[in-house]
């Protein structure tokens, strides 16, 4: 197919590009990572909208990926964009994500100008898909029909559903009866509809939409949510094509229990190629002495300080529980252990630069590692035995800490030995970790 690009004189090839905006925080999930990285089915959330391009008929000359911006989870994301495109020959382009939605979208518009500089790629014959992550199960015939009516002569697109729900517009809460709203009308359902994506533009319309919201005010550009919104603030016309159930946005944990159901449920006939991912397990341990009273030495645990505690033995800071967590890592992915990538005696002889690193940043460098050996990283849990220090009161800092460094969850647990053997006598800690990985 071609399209006659203004000003030229033939007609040039029709192009077709997606932009997957996958940079959300993901915190109405509640998993502790940006909600594209959450697991659906025992898959991240984005690797299920790969499942969906490579179903379709007329794929996409080009995609790119707008992800979070810290580099765990943009190495995780992005990895599945390469092997989709080693895959299906479709090249895919990742930009770190912007504060808002707006944002996010100029990202990945600019990625798009940049990676087709040099190609034969005409604004006026090219069609701009934008496609959010958290709706993952879209449906191929989605994508075609906003693509089919862009083509068609549509410059903006969305598909959308009736609505079922009763709507009404109510004022604010009541200062009388605080906590209460008052209902100002019911609108009739009829003539309204439930918007989705992937929203259709031509890339020209896009571009000016794009413009359109830069000089703006913060807020006036955050009350427009979506791209078809901006057309709509600058007068262009947009139009319907039919929506699917299964494209609703997965945002609260229901939202995700509800697309579990559905991937459970399907036949074997509605998915072209079937995936089933088995997760491998890694088991790590590491013992630390305390030091002696003649060797004063800061104590850091599950990548914390406690203040006023002996410290402990050991390669870098001692942090028994994060070498663990490394070991545990390297062994699930099976790439070796701490002393193979760090230095076998002291942590650091392998790697100098490493040398004096804290617990917590060799478990971030652990994490770089297995997901450049092809692996996605899924949790982590580790338990420390020992008289001390007292874990509770922190455990929930100690899992942030740790959950931040990996980039996937880490829960931690301790236990004492009633007495028994040297974390019994109060001489030292022992940690294992258990880490649950999966090829990409």
């Amino acid at each position: 197919m071609s399209r006659p690009d203004a000003g030229a004189g033939s007609p040039v090839p029709a192009r077709r590009a997606l932009i997957v905006v996958a940079a959300g925080s993901g915190e109405r999930l509640g998993h502790g990572m940006p909600k594209a990285r959450v697991h659906l089915a025992g898959r991240p959330i984005l690797a299920h909208v790969f499942d969906r391009l490579g179903e379709l008929t007329v794929p996409f000359d080009a995609v790119v990926l707008v992800l979070p911006r810290d580099a765990a989870s943009f190495a995780e994301l992005d990895a599945l964009g390469q092997a989709f495109s080693s895959a299906t020959g479709v090249p895919v382009y990742s930009a770190p994500g912007g504060d808002n939605r707006s944002a996010s979208v100029r990202a990945g518009l600019e990625e798009l100008e940049r990676a087709v500089a040099h190609a034969d790629w005409s604004p006026a014959a090219t069609t701009v898909l934008i496609h959010d992550a958290a709706r993952a199960l879209t449906p191929q015939e989605v994508y075609a029909q906003v693509i089919s009516a862009v083509e068609s002569g549509a410059p903006a697109v969305v598909p959308a559903r009736p609505v079922t729900d009763t709507i009404k517009r109510v004022h604010p809460d009541d200062p009388q009866q605080p906590h209460t709203e008052r209902v100002m009308e019911t609108v009739p359902r009829a003539a309204l509809r439930a918007v989705q994506t992937p929203q259709g533009f031509t890339w020209e319309l896009l571009q000016r939409a794009v413009e359109h919201t830069r000089g703006m005010a913060e807020d006036d550009a955050e009350a427009l949510t979506d791209e078809a919104m901006i057309a709509e603030d600058m007068g262009v016309e947009v139009s319907i094509v039919a929506g699917s159930d299964l494209a609703v946005k997965i945002t609260s944990p229901s939202d995700l229990i509800s697309a579990e159901a559905h991937l459970a449920h399907e036949s074997p006939g509605q998915r072209s190629t079937p995936q089933v991912v088995l997760p491998r397990v890694g088991i790590g341990h590491d013992v630390h002495a305390f030091a002696s009273a003649e060797e004063p030495r800061e104590l850091w645990l599950a990548g914390l300080f406690w203040p006023d505690l002996q410290g402990l033995t050991g390669h870098s800071d001692g942090d028994a529980v994060a070498h663990a967590c490394c070991d545990a890592l390297f062994s699930a992915a099976g790439i070796g252990d701490l002393g193979v990538h760090f230095g076998a005696d002291t942590i650091g002889t392998a790697r100098p630069e490493l040398r004096g690193a804290s617990g917590a940043q060799l478990l971030a460098e652990a994490a770089r590692i297995v997901r450049a050996e092809g692996f996605g990283i899924g949790s982590l849990a580790v338990q420390f035995m020992g008289r001390r220090p007292k874990f509770r009161p922190r455990r929930a800092e100690a899992e942030a800490v740790l959950s931040s460094a990996v980039g996937a969850p880490v829960a931690i647990s301790a236990t004492t030995s009633d007495g028994l053997g040297f974390t019994g006598r109060g001489e030292g800690i022992l940690a294992t970790a258990t880490a649950v990985v999966y090829q990409l």
